[in-house]
């Protein structure tokens, strides 16, 4: 058959330990190509990556020639690949050996052009960079070269045009995490200390990752927890309801970030925006319940705590009332009044206590002014006037006891009051804090997306 006498014909006096040139003076150009068929595997720890690519070469065997009309027209025959001549071109990322099949033959032309076709499974070295993450771009380099021959002996170029390379998914499987962007192609020369130059063929591949599993699974539930967080602010300060809300937020934020620890890409290098942003909202829970003790505090103590000072009234319920736009800071000042008069009416009482004709009338002057009551009677026996003095004593002090409750209800009134001005005060800044901590995180990630 003519294939068997092709087989014998090219072989029979075939020397693969040689490069096949006819001149040594000659260099044996080997053009190159690769389409990038999956993407396995990304791991940031060990900064390896792991793709699957479709690998092709070819150059031209001065001494793999025949005519074909002596081989019944034959033109391309297959060729077990150890028995002839093969370049030794590696990728220099190589960390380890994948599990890519072994392809025992080529496909050599009568003009002498070997091509050399596989599918390679590569493990290489990329430095992967998450701060990003999960809206993060990978930039990972495949470096051809020969390890052995300098660039006098073995030339590299690619096989398609640059274009073509760049934009070709047509083998690509973008069902995974990982997508294909583009695989840039760039050729250039190297040298090490001063010996012969070598020629390498640097493929970049550049993948994006899909981040709408992270965002449902890591940043939707920390925005929600938050939410609640701005939420439990609308309940009352005096109340010990909004103390346990918090703590209970902050307790399971702190359960949400164990559970998620083991998403996140741990690496030595650095650590990616999104631990950062998980950090500051838990700072943001913690400053959130400080507040609320502050607050708590603040209208729980009344019976401990002074009068409120007037700067501090005259800051708080009066300036702070307006420029915080509270509706019902009338009512403050209302209030305040009240206060105000309440307090002068004590005063006027206690220094009108004296001459109450009740206290320090003695009844027999006013039975000598002519008046006839029964109590001037009963006021006349010793026994009469000692009880009557003793109810007199117990009324004033009844009286004294409500005036000084009166006067905690205003003092706890106040204090409540200015509670309530500060809680709105500090939730207007955190409100504020979160609202431009979030408006930053997502300029930065929409920018870096787009880019």
């Amino acid at each position: 058959p003519a294939l068997r006498r092709l087989s014998r014909h090219l072989l029979a006096h075939y020397q693969k330990g040689t490069r096949p040139v006819r001149d040594w003076r000659t260099t044996t150009t080997v053009a190159i190509d690769l389409m990038v068929y999956a993407i396995l595997s990304v791991d940031e720890k060990d900064q390896v990556l792991t793709t699957y690519i479709w690998y092709r070469q070819h150059w031209t065997d001065e001494f793999l020639k025949w005519d074909p009309a002596h081989f019944d027209n034959l033109t391309q025959i297959s060729l077990p690949v150890e028995s002839i001549w093969v370049p030794d071109i590696l990728i220099n990322e190589f960390v380890d050996v994948g599990k890519s099949p072994h392809v025992p033959y080529v496909y050599v032309s009568h003009h002498g052009e070997v091509q050399n076709l596989k599918p390679i499974q590569v493990m290489t070295a990329c430095s992967l960079d998450i701060y990003n993450f999960p809206f993060d771009v990978q930039n990972c380099s495949l470096t051809f070269t020969s390890w052995l021959h300098h660039i006098r002996d073995i030339n590299l170029s690619l096989w398609r045009q640059p274009e073509l390379v760049k934009f070709d998914r047509s083998v690509f499987m973008n069902q995974g995490e990982w997508e294909l962007l583009y695989v840039l192609s760039h050729f250039q020369e190297f040298s090490v200390k001063s010996s012969d130059s070598y020629a390498e063929m640097k493929f970049y591949v550049v993948i994006r990752r899909r981040p709408l599993f992270y965002t449902v699974s890591l940043l939707l539930p920390s925005i929600f927890l938050m939410l609640m967080d701005i939420v439990g602010f609308y309940l009352p300060p005096h109340s010990g309801e909004r103390v346990s809300f918090k703590i209970t937020l902050l307790l399971g934020y702190s359960v949400f970030l164990i559970i998620v620890s083991d998403t996140l890409p741990a690496t030595a290098v650095g650590t990616p925006l999104i631990g950062i942003y998980f950090v500051v909202c838990m700072a943001l829970l913690v400053i959130s319940l400080t507040e609320t003790i502050l607050i708590v505090c603040l209208v729980h103590k009344q019976d401990l705590q002074p009068h409120v000072p007037e700067w501090l009234k005259h800051l708080l319920l009066e300036r702070a009332t307006i420029l915080l736009c509270i509706r019902d800071r009338k009512k403050f000042s209302q209030s305040r009044m009240q206060t105000l008069d309440t307090s002068r009416q004590v005063e006027n009482n206690d220094s009108t206590a004296k001459p109450t004709p009740y206290v320090c009338e003695d009844p027999r002057e006013r039975g000598a002014g002519g008046g006839t009551r029964p109590a001037v009677a009963f006021a006349g026996r010793p026994e009469g006037s000692a009880a009557l003095q003793e109810v007199l004593r117990e009324t004033t002090a009844i009286r004294q006891l409500l005036e000084k409750r009166e006067e905690f209800r205003d003092l706890a009134r106040d204090w409540l009051q200015v509670g309530y001005v500060l809680d709105v005060l500090l939730f207007r800044v955190y409100l504020a804090a979160v609202l431009a901590y979030s408006i930053t995180l997502g300029t930065l990630w929409s920018v870096w997306r787009d880019a």
